[in-house]
């Protein structure tokens, strides 16, 4: 049986659209820079790596937290706080340091161009678990729906996620195909959805042998490739 045209192309944001790693490294080095400042004694009783562990154990002991990491990450700042005996009015400016460094990403170099062209043929969309702010990076008039976990209220692979912003874009997810990096949560996420799935694999990883992506690609380019002839022109041009 012919597959159907493509009509909607979902991607995931980090690693798929620009390297997070050293992106987060960079934010909490800036957050405890700021700690340092306005919360000395955080500073003092604290370091990068026991906040990281707090929050791993808070993420084991509430579930919730898998899903929310902004809530994870204010929940461990408040514990901080508190075991510190340091003055609460300070987290949420502690908060705001760090989102604001954490969305100064730098999308790859074939992340613009791919998506411009791409908004002019297709419906254009993101699933997300992380906390990325796509209108703070600037990249949110590219899609025409974002959806993160932390609003949506259940994470990739929980194929409803996938399902809902198949609807929001109106296609059957036999119609969509999403791209990203990660095998499990993005691959067959998304074909247990329903999708059909891309790895970007920007890496140079080996995928497990039970993994079987619709295609595998390095760049947007290449997934640019992949789409042509699969896809049906349904959208037009986004205003900018």
């Amino acid at each position: 049986m012919q597959p159907a045209p493509i009509k909607a192309v979902l991607f995931d944001l980090d690693d798929t659209l620009w390297p997070i790693v050293p992106t987060i490294i960079r934010a909490e080095t800036l957050l405890f820079d700021w700690l340092r400042e306005f919360a000395p004694a955080v500073a003092r009783d604290h370091s990068i790596e026991t906040l990281r562990a707090r929050r791993m154990t808070l993420m084991e002991q509430e579930p919730r937290y898998r899903i929310d990491l902004p809530g994870l990450r204010h929940a461990g700042l408040t514990e901080a706080f508190h075991a510190s005996d340091a003055d609460p009015v300070h987290i949420d400016g502690a908060m705001a340091i760090f989102n604001e460094a954490r969305n100064a990403v730098v999308p790859y170099d074939d992340v613009t161009p791919a998506l411009e062209r791409l908004a002019r043929q297709v419906s254009l969309g993101t699933i997300s678990n992380g906390s990325a702010d796509l209108v703070a990076i600037g990249l949110a008039g590219h899609f025409r729906v974002s959806i993160a976990a932390h609003q949506f209220g259940s994470a990739k692979p929980d194929p409803a996620i996938f399902q809902a912003a198949c609807a929001a874009l109106d296609v059957d997810p036999a119609e969509a195909v999403y791209v990203g990096d990660d095998p499990h949560l993005d691959v067959v996420g998304a074909q247990k959805a329903g999708l059909r799935a891309v790895w970007m694999n920007r890496f140079d990883r080996v995928l497990p042998d039970h993994i079987r992506p619709d295609a595998s690609c390095t760049s947007l380019l290449e997934l640019e490739h992949w789409l042509a002839g699969r896809i049906m022109l349904v959208a037009p041009p986004i205003a900018r």
